[in-house]
């Protein structure tokens, strides 16, 4: 997650009354603007009916539908899907769906989310997990063998809407973003009764530490209201076709997901860490002393969770605590380097991204309905910092995913600055969930990787941390053999450390 110099200068122009203050809405009572429909880059003449199946709906949900097509592209040796969820507010979702190499009845699917807020899902199919990954200049693809969808199906989603591929009424937090997932989820087991067996796991990256447990929150509660509905219901009577999804587990990769803890640890990672500091310890100092007023309206956002209250605490800090290392040029992403010029991530490969899902073949045979891609939208960031959404304390719903018996993992690059290990491990520490006292207590363990130390992990009942050695922000992208052997030891519940 990062916040441009343009969305800084824009939304503090909104604090300071360019832009009303009874614009900002409270949580959560109210989650979205009355916006007009994007539709900047839609191409009508891109529009073709005729190339999608029949559309999927469900009475319970009569606002949204599915369409999907299949395309070959990418991995043409596995099972591919994509197309687009449709709602009646004008929001059109783009998904892209690859079945596993080594498929059975009971191969587990992968939601995965990209973060930002407004990255596209296909960063992380074409530069980390997915099945292919862009080749230089973005004129091709090529085989990854390290994908995530070895022995898992792998469904990759551009949301919220106006992200890659994805366009419509503008969405403006985690928490109704996770509302639209959670449909999509509905219509797609629905349209692919073949992966009816398959448990759900949901994962995600960076600014994804909202978006997953918003998604995993929303899931979880209408799996209780249909349970609960069904115990009241003979069984000769469907009333409701909704299925209670089998939410297994969530996994958040170098996550924004508790802010006023995460704070307190940037100015280790940038002076403190094991590589080589990138500030001076004066700024460092600096940092540490804007830190407790950094706290103190981080906790008066999540006391009173609303737009007024967190939109200033998020400029606060951001300002005082990640803008010195933002203004050395340094890679955000990973300490270890410089940013690459002025490519979107400072990778140089995410240009390569954009010119590949811009050529006009590829998104025809795609569907795409957006005639323009790019892999980050500045404008999504900008809406979703005016409403203050990034200062929300979304580790607060995952709780009562651990007391359901949804597993949690949390794993980190330990070369990564914006969302950085130091954080993630600390607000994991600090989680209140019966079981914490058990997980502070735990032992951090090795994990290693054909012999070869690959990280650190501690786990207690259903809740695992990772340390993830010599990665970034992208854990997939800087440790590919690692990091897949992160996700199978995941999905087979296996242990990290081996006697």
């Amino acid at each position: 997650m990062h916040l441009s110099a343009v969305s800084i200068t824009l939304v503090t122009a909104a604090l300071i009354g360019a832009v009303s203050v009874a614009a900002l809405p409270s949580f959560p009572k109210q989650y979205v603007f009355a916006a007009p429909v994007n539709k900047q880059h839609v191409d009508s003449t891109m529009v073709n009916e005729s190339q999608w199946k029949t559309a999927t709906t469900m009475a319970a949900l009569p606002n949204y539908q599915l369409r999907t097509k299949s395309p070959s592209l990418c991995d043409s040796s596995v099972t591919q899907y994509s197309g687009y969820l449709d709602t009646s507010e004008d929001k059109h979702f783009f998904f892209w769906f690859f079945e596993a190499r080594n498929a059975n009845e009971t191969a587990p699917l992968i939601l995965w989310l990209n973060g930002g807020p407004g990255c596209s899902s296909f960063v992380g199919l074409l530069m980390e997990m997915g099945p292919c990954h862009v080749t230089p200049g973005g004129n091709d693809t090529q085989y990854n063998k390290y994908a995530w969808n070895d022995h898992a199906h792998v469904l990759f989603l551009d949301q919220p809407t106006n992200v890659g591929f994805s366009y419509g009424s503008d969405v403006f937090t985690s928490l109704i973003a996770g509302m639209d997932v959670a449909a999509l989820l509905q219509l797609f087991y629905k349209s692919f009764p073949q992966y009816a067996s398959s448990d759900l796991h949901v994962f995600g990256e960076s600014y994804a530490g909202h978006y997953v447990p918003a998604v995993a929150k929303t899931i979880h509660e209408s799996n209780n209201e249909l349970r609960e509905q069904r115990t009241h219901i003979a069984d000769s009577i469907n009333v409701d076709e909704r299925k209670v999804l089998p939410l297994v587990s969530i996994g958040i990769g170098n996550g924004f997901v508790d802010p006023r803890t995460q704070y307190k640890y940037y100015s280790q990672m940038a002076c403190n860490s094991t590589y080589d500091p990138v500030l001076s310890p004066e700024i460092c100092a600096e940092m540490d002393r804007a830190y407790p007023l950094c706290e103190s309206q981080a906790t008066e956002c999540y006391e009173a969770p609303r737009a007024l209250t967190c939109m200033p605490a998020y400029l606060y800090c951001y300002r005082k605590i990640e803008e010195p290392y933002m203004n050395t040029g340094h890679n955000p992403y990973d300490v270890r380097m410089d940013c690459g010029g002025n490519s979107t991530l400072c990778y140089p490969i995410t240009n390569d991204i954009d010119t590949y899902l811009n050529r006009k073949d590829v998104q025809k045979e795609l569907g795409a309905e957006v005639s323009s891609f790019e892999s980050c939208s500045g404008k999504v960031e900008y809406n979703f910092v005016l409403n203050g959404d990034p200062m929300l304390p979304l580790h607060l719903e995952i709780p009562p995913l651990l007391d359901a018996g949804i597993r949690v993992l949390i794993y980190a690059g330990d070369a990564d600055f914006i969302c950085n290990w130091y954080g993630n491990k600390a607000w994991t520490l600090e989680l209140e969930w019966p079981g914490q006292e058990r997980f502070k207590a735990a032992s951090d363990l090795a994990w290693s990787v054909d012999g070869v130390l690959a990280g650190e992990a501690r786990s207690a009942s259903n809740f695992t941390f990772v340390r993830v050695f010599g990665a970034g922000h992208m854990v997939p992208y800087d440790q590919p053999k690692n990091s897949l052997d992160l996700i199978n030891r995941w999905l087979n519940v296996m242990p990290y450390h081996s006697e």
